[in-house]
């Protein structure tokens, strides 16, 4: 019985795979957590562009 925990407190697969969920989950809130601020940026910008584009005549 102790040769076994000890066997499996020396497996690493596990902890490796662990380790990776762990960064992949970190990259993931990143990514969500740039888009979300820079959305609201880029959205007041296009919407910046829209307000000073009003009112001029598109020729025919």
């Amino acid at each position: 019985m102790k040769n076994t925990i000890q066997q499996f407190l020396r497996e690493e697969d596990g902890v490796a795979a662990i380790e990776y969920g762990l960064l992949a989950g970190l990259i993931a809130v990143g990514i969500i957590v740039a888009s979300a601020a820079l959305g609201a940026d880029i959205s007041n910008l296009f919407n910046n562009i829209g307000n000073k584009l009003t009112g001029i005549a598109i020729p025919a």
